[in-house]
């Protein structure tokens, strides 16, 4: 658990474990040679691989940016990447119940991404956080029952019983949620992914989610496997780079183990690296 200070808000790092994914999925045409050298990984080439949330305490409002895994995986898919369950024992141990989120949001609907939005209860799901009102894209949500090639990452009980219940918002397009806290659309990884841009104090933190998912896909070309789109991945860094670098925006990586977030800047060689704060 990590914490700082942004303007008037306070930003609270907060994780639900480490989950293993495939080195060759998370680095797509990247060979081998060259990923192996940014991350540790085991015989069978899975990597470990984070998943990070953020709490941001805004004096008015406590905001829960993304909910990992959860605890109710299908077995199949426990299996694979296990369940390690650890954001609802890592969100008291930084002092905030369930209860005390007003606002969650999702950056998209992947199981790795919003499996604690809810709960299982008996034969029905509910609200993990039950005073929240939570938000995602309409688009993704729509995507989500397209049955495209990454069906397999769905679960629709992470999200239908909240659109049914209306305490999901489904937004269209890049939108304010409230002040100081925003969403922006950056296509790639699915269509309707969102990033979560927050401003206080004059200065600005974006949770960039899998559009830049850890410190080792800084390099524009370095674009998962699991991106949908991936010359709009391309295009999307491109976009997030030339406001963030110069205006010296704190990026909050989703997937990173070791860093939730760091200062991305371009060296003398003109790569972003990531330097810490």
């Amino acid at each position: 658990m990590q914490r700082l200070t942004l303007g008037d808000f306070e930003l609270t790092a907060v994780s639900d474990g480490i989950y293993p994914l495939d080195g060759g999925a998370l680095f797509g045409v990247v060979p081998k040679v060259i990923w192996s050298k940014k991350v540790t990984f085991d015989e069978n080439n899975f990597v470990p691989t984070g998943l990070n949330s953020v709490v941001v305490r805004t004096g008015r409002e406590t905001i829960l940016i993304e909910t990992g895994i959860g605890n109710k995986l299908p077995e199949k898919m426990a299996k694979i990447y296990g369940q390690p369950a650890e954001l609802l024992p890592n969100l008291n141990a930084a002092g905030i119940s369930p209860e005390a989120i007003d606002i969650v949001i999702n950056s998209h609907l992947h199981f790795d991404h919003c499996g604690w939005n809810t709960l299982r209860q008996g034969d029905k799901f509910v609200p993990t956080f039950p005073n929240a009102r939570y938000f995602a894209q309409q688009g993704e949500w729509e995507h989500a029952h397209s049955g495209e090639r990454d069906t397999v990452s769905y679960l629709a009980e992470n999200y239908d019983p909240l659109v049914a219940s209306g305490q999901m918002k489904l937004l269209q397009g890049d939108q304010e949620i409230v002040p100081g806290i925003a969403v922006r659309v950056f296509p790639g990884h699915t269509r309707e992914m969102q990033a979560v841009v927050i401003r206080s104090g004059g200065k600005t933190a974006c949770y960039i989610s899998d559009l830049i998912p850890t410190t080792a896909h800084l390099d524009l070309n370095y674009v998962m496997g699991f991106d949908l789109y991936p010359l709009q991945t391309i295009e999307s860094r491109k976009r997030y780079y030339a406001q963030s670098v110069p205006e010296r925006w704190l990026t909050m990586f989703t997937h990173d183990k070791d860093t939730p977030w760091a200062y991305v800047e371009s060296n003398d060689k003109g790569k972003m690296v990531a330097r810490g704060l």
